[in-house]
């Protein structure tokens, strides 16, 4: 259908609770059919509604894992259970992730292995999948967006440091920047 512009951190939408989604009607399925060609054009593995400037409690998510299975889904009202995450550093190289309302950027968080998701999809049916690892990693960075945090608001220091260092220097962190994949190379 669609590529959106993404919100860039600063943008107030991103920085606040999203709503609830009442009914999935054309409106609703005409924007997740949006997310996901906004986030395949980035290209992403989540995204939320937030991120394109519609403060919903919506995510999409497509990730391919290393033994080849697909993980898409859309997560409408969802709700999280997360295991107690890890204690200590990050590993700068397998805890790194990204933003792409942060683009460009890389920075690892420690996060939990294993999360439960319960959320509803585009055709009004109820669903929970149990993910670990990488997948357990998305469900948490997309759920985040939908109560306002974005993944630099959780980073320990240095790495805290290092983001609001690269988000001073893009000239980010007001209301009114965006990018627009497939235009805008903010993610190479």
């Amino acid at each position: 259908m669609a590529v959106l512009p993404i919100c860039i951190t600063g943008e107030p939408v991103l920085h606040q609770r999203a709503d609830e989604v009442g009914t999935i009607d054309d409106r609703i399925r005409t924007l997740v059919t949006d997310l996901y060609d906004t986030m395949a054009a980035a290209p992403g593995v989540g995204l939320a509604a937030p991120q394109v400037g519609i403060p919903l409690r919506l995510f999409v998510y497509d990730w391919t894992d290393e033994d080849g299975r697909r993980h898409r889904g859309t997560a409408i009202n969802p709700t999280l259970f997360i295991a107690p995450g890890p204690i200590g550093e990050p590993d700068e190289d397998d805890d790194s992730e990204g933003c792409l309302s942060v683009p460009g950027e890389r920075f690892p968080l420690l996060r939990s292995q294993r999360a439960l998701l319960r959320a509803t999809d585009v055709g009004g049916n109820d669903y929970e999948i149990e993910a670990t690892g990488w997948l357990a990693r998305i469900f948490q960075h997309e759920y985040d967006h939908l109560d306002g945090v974005l993944y630099v608001d959780r980073l320990q220091l240095p790495f805290s440091r290092r983001a609001q260092k690269a988000v001073r220097k893009q000239g980010w962190g007001a209301a009114g920047a965006s990018w627009l994949p497939g235009v805008d190379d903010l993610e190479g």
